[in-house]
C-alpha cells in the first residue's frame, strides 16, 4: 500500500504525522471489516436466523445517529487525539472480551450483541475526531490528495478484510477476534505517537445550539449543502449494489462465485481510482467534475438494471465505483476546506449521519422498489432518479457547479 503515500513528488510520504494517521486508520479498518463478516457468522451459525442478522444491524446504525451529535461537539471541546485514544481503547477492550469468550465458549447472542453495540458508540465517538485532524496533518494544498489515499485504505479494507477474516476463521472465531484486537492495538499505538497540534478550544456547554451548530453551519455555506445533500440523494436512489443477490440468481444466473465478483467490482473501480486520486490532485472545474461523476454513477447503474451479459455487469460496476471515489474525495475534501477547524468535528458528524443514514435508506428503498415492481425497474428508476437529482442541484447550487478549486475561499 505504500506507494499510495508517496505520489510523483513523495509529499504524502514526507509527513510523518499523516503516514501514522493513514497506518492508523488502515489498521483499524481491516479490523473493523474483519470483525464485521465473523460477528454475523458466529451468530447465523448460533441461531440459523435472520432476525438476529438483522439485530446485528440494529445495534450499530442506533449508536451512529443518536450519538453523532455529540460527538462532533466532543471533538470540537476537546483533544481530538486523546479522544481517538479513548475510543480505540474501548474497541479494543470490546474486542478482546469477544476473543476471550469465544475461547472459553461463553460468547453468547446477547454478550455479543452488547460488546458491538458498545464498539459501535466507541466508534462512532471517536470517528469526528479522526476525521476532523486529518487537515493539521498536511499542508491543505494536498490535502484532497490525502484525503483520496485514506479512502483507498477503506476500500482495500473492504476487499481483503473479509476475505482475510473468512480464512482465518478456519482457524476458529476466537483467532480472529485476536488478530482483529491486535490490529487495534497497533493503530492505538500508532495514534498514541502521532504528533498533532490543535488549538485549544473554548469550552462550552453542551447545548441544543451548540450540539445542532454542525447543522445550521451546514446550511449557512451553499457548497457544502450542495455536496452533502447531492450525495445524500444519490446514494439513497442509486442503491443497486443492495439488490445484487437477486440480479446474480434470476437475471445473470451465477453462483456465488458470480456474486462475489459482482460485490467486489464496485470496491475495484473505487480503490483503483483513489489511487490515482492520490497521485493528481483535481486542480480545475471541481464543480462539474463531481456532477458529471455523480450523473456517471446514475447512468452506470441503468446500464447495470439492464445488462443480460456478466462482463458488461461487472464493468458497469467497475465504473460506478470509480465514479463514486470520485464524489468521494471531493466531497469530503471540499467540507474539510470550507470548514473552520473549531467546527470541524460537529460538521463531519452531521455528514456521517448523512452518509449512514443514506446508506441505510438507499438499501432499503431499493428493496422495497424491488418488490414492488421487480429489481430491474427498481435498479433503473434509482439510476434515472440520480440524474434527475444532479440536474435540480446544478440548478440549485450554479456556486457549486461553478466552483474551479477545492481550497477555494468561500
Amino acid at each position: 500500500m505504500a506507494p499510495v503515500l508517496s505520489g510523483q513528488d513523495g509529499r504524502l510520504l514526507a509527513h510523518r504525522a499523516f503516514v501514522a494517521f493513514w497506518l492508523a486508520r488502515t489498521s483499524s479498518s481491516f479490523g473493523f471489516q474483519m470483525l464485521s463478516i465473523i460477528v454475523g457468522w458466529q451468530i447465523y451459525a448460533q441461531t440459523h436466523s435472520a432476525f438476529w442478522l438483522g439485530m446485528i444491524g440494529l445495534v450499530q446504525f442506533f449508536p451512529s445517529v443518536v450519538l453523532a451529535l455529540p460527538a462532533g461537539h466532543i471533538a470540537d471541546q476537546f483533544d481530538r487525539r486523546r479522544v481517538v485514544m479513548l475510543g480505540q481503547v474501548c474497541e479494543w477492550v470490546a474486542i478482546a472480551l469477544l476473543a476471550w469468550l469465544t475461547w472459553r465458549g461463553e460468547a453468547s447472542v446477547g454478550v455479543m450483541l452488547a460488546l458491538i453495540f458498545v464498539i459501535s458508540s466507541a466508534k462512532t465517538i471517536e470517528s469526528p475526531a479522526m476525521i476532523s485532524m486529518l487537515p493539521a496533518l498536511v499542508p491543505l494544498s494536498i490535502l484532497p490528495r490525502a484525503t483520496a489515499a485514506n479512502a483507498v485504505s477503506g476500500q482495500a479494507a473492504q476487499i481483503v478484510g473479509p476475505a482475510l477474516g473468512g480464512f482465518l476463521y478456519a482457524a476458529g472465531a476466537d483467532i480472529v477476534y485476536t488478530v482483529t484486537a491486535g490490529l487495534y492495538l497497533l493503530s492505538l499505538l500508532l495514534v498514541l505517537t502521532l504528533r498533532y497540534q490543535q488549538a485549544p478550544p473554548p469550552r462550552t456547554p453542551a447545548t441544543l445550539k451548540t450540539l445542532f451548530a454542525g447543522v445550521n453551519f451546514i446550511r449557512q455555506r451553499p457548497d457544502v449543502l450542495g455536496v452533502i445533500s447531492l450525495d445524500l440523494f444519490a446514494v439513497l436512489l442509486g442503491g443497486a449494489t443492495a439488490l445484487l443477490p437477486i440480479f446474480a440468481h434470476d437475471v445473470l444466473h451465477t453462483g456465488p462465485v458470480g456474486l462475489g465478483l459482482l460485490r467486489s467490482a464496485p470496491a475495484v473501480g473505487a480503490l483503483l481510482v483513489g489511487f490515482w486520486l492520490s497521485h493528481r490532485a483535481l486542480q480545475r472545474n471541481v464543480g462539474m467534475i463531481m456532477f458529471m461523476c455523480v450523473a456517471g454513477f446514475g447512468v452506470a447503474t441503468i446500464v447495470f438494471a439492464f445488462s443480460q451479459w456478466m462482463w458488461l455487469s461487472l464493468l458497469a460496476l467497475f465504473a460506478l465505483g470509480g465514479f463514486d471515489m470520485v464524489s468521494m474525495v471531493v466531497r469530503g475534501s471540499l467540507v474539510q476546506l470550507d470548514t473552520p477547524d473549531e467546527m470541524r468535528g460537529r460538521v463531519n458528524a452531521v455528514n456521517s449521519i448523512f452518509i449512514n443514514t443514506s446508506n441505510q435508506l438507499g438499501e432499503f428503498e431499493s428493496g422495497m422498489l424491488a418488490a414492488w415492481l421487480g429489481a430491474v425497474p427498481a435498479a433503473a428508476i434509482g439510476g434515472i432518479g440520480t440524474l434527475v437529482v444532479v440536474a435540480l442541484w446544478m440548478k440549485w447550487f450554479p456556486g457549486l457547479r461553478r466552483r474551479q478549486r477545492l481550497d477555494e475561499a468561500t
